[in-house]
């Protein structure tokens, strides 16, 4: 607090040497940021080290990922049959598991084309549009289901659901422990 009203002080002083200084102040404040917050200087790393930094945290799969989706939706869908003893319910939290299976597997496939690979701003945009198709899939899907899926159990559905877009967060901790 002391040290903005030093700067500000001159300021109202002098309005003819306001800009003058207030640029002097915002540039010294960068350079003490820069030497007193401890941070490292950014490094460019070489092939080799680059190289070495990928075996040890190597990119997640996101096939691999929509693979344990598939697998927790049947497992959920079954469960829930066996546990009810209705094949319905079965169906309706399959039904929910893709729900967020399928837009996912669109994604994937949008995400891991050459096209999305060609530069930092195409992957972007490309994260972006298949994020809305994901998004707009999974809308369509929830909203066709009870028209698809006779009789629907909602709650089953919703235990598919979640239980699926939970496989996201395994697959981080998945990641972190690799």
């Amino acid at each position: 607090m002391f040290t903005v009203a030093k700067e500000i002080e001159p300021m109202i002083a002098s309005p003819a040497r306001a800009a003058e200084t207030g640029r002097n102040a915002s540039s010294r404040r960068w350079a003490e940021d820069e030497e007193g917050d401890g941070a490292r200087p950014f490094k460019t790393l070489t092939r080799g080290e680059a190289s070495a930094l990928r075996q040890k945290e190597p990119p997640l799969n996101p096939w691999r990922v929509i693979a344990v989706q598939a697998a927790v939706g049947v497992g959920v869908a079954l469960l829930a049959a066996l546990v009810t003893g209705k094949v319905e319910v079965g169906w309706s939290a399959l039904y929910g598991a893709a729900c967020v299976g399928v837009p996912g597997a669109l994604m994937a496939r949008g995400m891991t084309s050459r096209l999305s690979s060609m530069s930092p701003g195409a992957s972007a945009v490309s994260f972006m549009l298949w994020e809305m198709v994901k998004i707009a899939v999974s809308i369509a899907m929830l909203a066709l289901a009870p028209k698809l899926v006779q009789p629907l159990s909602w709650p089953a559905l919703l235990v598919g659901l979640v239980l699926c877009m939970k496989v996201y967060w395994f697959a981080l901790l998945w990641r972190g422990r690799s």
